[in-house]
């Protein structure tokens, strides 16, 4: 007989393991799944920067304030004041007085708060340059030691509803509801199916669609196309937010340069080592994170440059050494010849996080009954078209926790008959096994084509271009997909092409440029 769980949370980020421990805590038989072999492997795992919190010289109004200047107001006002009054206390309720979380001090013993850029004042908590990693392995220790089941090494195929895969015809004719997923054993290469009366998407990003990003390699679309398919509602896919600072290596991809090394006094440089960022915005170094990201692009692209500098050696002004307050980018932009206490830091925009996704409420409810969808997965309007930097892991938490609440307060039981009408999974007649090779070989293509046409800076004619050439890798790796035999590389690949239409579809659908989407004409 199969096993029926009480919810099923996919992925073991900030806010996936936050649901999980929640619902764990009230008694609800969970399980979480991760496509990786490691379950740190996330976007939490490489955050860097940290995570808005309760300060006594901050306010809910101008916290509130910020996030709407920076998401362009295209934000959700009810979702901007529930994480404005509600999110920052939630940092010392859960992160720091539940899990232990230790963040950063001072040298008299008091909690370190850092400034990033578009906040107008310093009220981010971190741990060192490294918030994300610590977070992430304080969360794990916890969830393991109230017995969260965690799973890893399993990849999420499919959202079993009751309208698509019922075996009874009278469930078409009913309101789609979520039952579980359908989930295949990496090692084993069998596919599970593992019921549920609730699923939880907490999967993560998209920015491995792009040819250049900061996201773990994981970050491939999958709860977005997985609900799109199920038929949820996705909004905002066009507003893909470009971080401005990544390390420019020939040897590395994708690191992070923090943007509160800005905060502290970094400044970008061109490469007469001159600031530029005046002619941009009136809040310099210190401007929202599109108009960085474009301001960086377009003196790229005028002095033919492939990378700036960003200077924080002759203009930091924290009081701990650079070594210690930014160990993790010190020691990494060292071991391949860059000294950042003595030089500037080559840095180049890469994609960094989606603001848009699953359509979400107050509580993380999507618009089929019984799904649920957190953290960068989900769209809950706090970000509009432009993110304010660490806002992002807040959310995690505090949608974890709403969505985990709302199961609790209004659980309720799926008939057994219902799910004896879910089949498990249909292996196709031809199985054939790839050229791993053909694969890549398409991952690449969707990658340059996201870069070139929706990136950074957009334009109507290269979006169309993106659109059609989408459209034929997605006819060829479908038929590839219902041909082959499951691996994980197939299913982020059908993810991938699926995810990158939706936001190219997005993009060119909105034809005013505002935040994080940018239209040339």
């Amino acid at each position: 007989m199969r096993k029926i769980y009480d919810v099923i949370v996919v992925g073991t980020g900030i806010s996936g393991l936050t649901s999980a421990i929640y619902l764990q805590e009230k008694g609800l038989n969970v399980l979480v799944l991760t496509k990786e072999d490691k379950i740190n492997e996330t976007n939490t795992n490489l955050a860097q920067g940290g995570i808005v919190a309760k300060n006594e010289s901050d306010s809910a109004e101008a916290l509130k304030k910020d996030i709407l200047a920076a998401g362009y107001n295209y934000n959700s006002f009810e979702a901007v004041d529930m994480i404005a009054n509600e999110g920052p206390q939630l940092v010392f309720d859960f992160l720091i007085d539940k899990i232990g979380v230790k963040f950063s001090k001072n040298d008299d013993e008091n909690l370190h708060y850092t400034g990033e850029a578009a906040h107008s004042c310093k009220r981010i908590l971190h741990y060192k340059d490294k918030t994300g990693e610590k977070i992430q392995i304080d969360l794990i220790n916890y969830a393991s030691k109230i017995g969260v089941k965690i799973l890893h090494s399993h990849t999420s195929i499919d959202i079993i509803t009751n309208n698509h895969h019922s075996d009874n015809s009278e469930d078409l004719y009913k309101r789609r509801i979520a039952m579980g997923i359908y989930t295949l054993d990496n090692n084993q290469s069998v596919v599970k199916t593992f019921l549920a009366h609730y699923v939880i998407l907490a999967t993560g990003g998209v920015g491995s669609l792009y040819k250049y990003t900061t996201n773990s390699k994981s970050a491939t679309g999958d709860g977005i196309s997985m609900a799109y398919r199920s038929g949820a509602d996705i909004i905002n896919a066009e507003m893909i937010q470009f971080h401005p600072t990544s390390f420019f290596h020939k040897d590395i991809e994708g690191f992070l340069i923090s943007e509160s090394l800005r905060g502290e006094g970094g400044v970008l440089l061109d490469h007469n080592f001159n600031p530029f960022m005046q002619k941009y915005s009136s809040l310099k170094d210190l401007a929202p994170r599109d108009i960085v990201s474009r301001a960086i692009y377009e003196e790229m692209n005028k002095t033919g440059k492939k990378y700036m500098y960003l200077d924080i050696a002759s203009t930091y002004t924290g009081n701990e050494p650079i070594k210690q307050r930014f160990s993790q980018i010190y020691a990494t932009c060292h071991k391949y010849g860059i000294d950042i206490t003595k030089e500037p830091i080559p840095i180049v925009p890469v994609a960094h996080y989606f603001c848009g996704g699953v359509k979400v409420d107050l509580s993380g409810r999507t618009t089929i009954r019984r799904l649920y969808s957190v953290g960068e997965t989900s769209c809950t309007g706090v970000h509009g078209a432009n993110r304010l930097a660490s806002v992002s892991l807040l959310e995690g938490i505090l949608w974890g926790k709403k969505a985990a609440e709302h199961i609790i307060d209004n659980y309720s039981h799926i008939h057994k008959t219902k799910f004896e009408s879910i089949p498990d999974w249909k292996i196709p007649k031809q199985n054939e096994k790839f050229d791993q090779m053909l694969i890549s070989q398409d991952w690449e293509a969707i990658k340059l084509t996201m870069w070139n046409y929706a990136g950074i800076i957009r334009t109507q004619r290269g979006l169309e271009r993106a659109r059609a050439d989408l459209d034929y890798y997605s006819h060829r790796i479908f038929e590839f997909y219902k041909q082959a035999e499951l691996s994980r590389d197939i299913i982020e690949l059908r993810n991938a092409v699926i995810t990158a239409s939706i936001i190219v579809n997005a993009a060119i659908h909105n034809n005013k440029s505002i935040g994080c989407h940018f239209i040339k004409k």
